[in-house]
């Protein structure tokens, strides 16, 4: 009896010190900022994992009956960073005011997530373990309206949790929110070499400034498991399997509506994995892409950018395929593997000897992999500028415009 007195006083300490360890981001524009220990009949702080609910419950974390005041609203800045605030415990934040322990920031290191904790608590053996984390964005200002494939993930940090203050990238082309405020959330899965299998999801009030752009995003779609994953035996990564463009969030290991399915010790991650690249997600836009292969297992051929005038997306595309692998046969991927911008175009009679030229180069595989990449991009760009031209010419015109090819 003594024994199992003991057992069970260890088993409640440890959940303790775990609870204490939960993670979540913290800003007033939240729905349940302030919502404390006592506020539901069970530990539904922003910072409690959430896991095997029904829909009701992980939903917005449940604190969709606690929105934040309509004038607290985290504004994203198109084409910048915005710097964000995650803790174990809002004390741990410049936001410690309005916490049940007031202030328990570290005075020695301001970056600390959890504070007086060991990295275990907030589920990693070191920064070679966190798994990433990102951001959504829906274009709804009501966020009751707003519905699981609604949320599309705009910016990805590989390293978090790991710092209180965590930068995400914005795409430059971000619209404008509808009526001036967008529903935005924070997603987080774990490594589960420290913890449990739990996810993390809290809303917030947002909006684009300094928008410049009217593009719409693409319908989001389920991310797919196609980076290498040596942990389930596959060394090699499969770019082909991938999942491009616009991704919905990870909805993993409730009672309802998961859109993720892997097993317990699988998590899904935000990383290059499922082809989270760290940083902005530059390619999600209506108009990012030409096309895209249906993805599988056995899908050599990678999609096609079409931004026209547009160099971001392009750096976008070359970092989301050559970080995964190499294919055996010569994809039709777009950029020469960098991750700077696209090359320059230039106009009249030395753009279509470039382009001849480099659809020869192409055609005769005589370069190597990376220069037949750029030579494939300039001339998709080129035809696919060519024939939207075309469709406002009368016949003889556009013959003209065709005949150089």
């Amino acid at each position: 009896m003594i024994l199992l007195s003991l057992i069970l006083c260890i088993f409640a300490s440890s959940s303790l010190r775990l609870v204490a360890g939960h993670a979540s981001i913290w800003h007033p524009s939240m729905y349940g900022f302030n919502v404390t220990m006592q506020t539901f009949s069970y530990d539904n702080r922003p910072v409690a994992p959430l896991m095997n609910m029904p829909f009701s419950q992980w939903w917005f974390h449940g604190h969709l009956a606690y929105p934040p005041h309509p004038e607290d609203v985290f504004e994203l800045p198109a084409g910048k960073n915005v710097t964000t605030e995650i803790a174990c415990n809002k004390g741990a934040t410049t936001y410690f005011a309005s916490s049940e322990g007031g202030n328990v920031q570290d005075p020695n290191n301001p970056n600390n997530v959890c504070p007086g904790s060991p990295t275990s608590e907030y589920h990693t053996t070191g920064l070679s373990d966190v798994k990433g984390c990102g951001l959504a964005i829906a274009y709804k200002s009501n966020a009751t309206e707003v519905q699981p494939d609604d949320f599309t993930i705009f910016s990805i940090n590989q390293t978090c949790v790991w710092d209180r203050y965590t930068n995400f990238a914005v795409p430059e082309r971000m619209p404008p929110c509808p009526n001036n405020m967008c529903t935005c959330a924070f997603f987080w899965i774990h490594s589960p070499d420290s913890g449990g299998e739990q996810n993390y999801m809290n809303g917030f009030q947002c909006r684009i400034t300094n928008s410049t752009s009217n593009v719409g995003l693409a319908t989001s779609k389920v991310p797919r498991r196609c980076g290498a994953d040596p942990a389930n035996k596959k060394p090699a990564a499969v770019p082909g399997n991938c999942t491009y463009g616009a991704k919905q969030p990870f909805y993993w290991f409730q009672a309802e509506q998961n859109n993720m399915f892997e097993g317990t010790y699988s998590p899904p991650f935000y990383t290059d994995l499922y082809n989270f690249k760290d940083g902005a997600q530059t390619d999600i836009f209506q108009d990012s892409y030409a096309s895209i292969p249906v993805p599988g297992p056995n899908q050599t051929a990678l999609p096609v950018l079409a931004v026209p005038g547009a160099t971001t997306p392009a750096a976008t595309v070359s970092a989301s395929v050559t970080p995964l692998a190499t294919p055996t046969t010569t994809p039709a991927v777009v950029g020469n593997g960098s991750t700077t911008a696209s090359a320059p175009t230039t106009t009249g009679s030395s753009t279509k000897s470039m382009c001849k030229r480099s659809a020869s180069a192409f055609s005769r595989r005589s370069l190597p992999s990376t220069d037949r990449s750029s030579a494939h991009a300039l001339l998709a760009r080129k035809l696919y500028s060519m024939t939207r031209r075309s469709r406002t010419l009368n016949p003889e015109k556009r013959s003209e415009l065709w005949r150089p090819f």
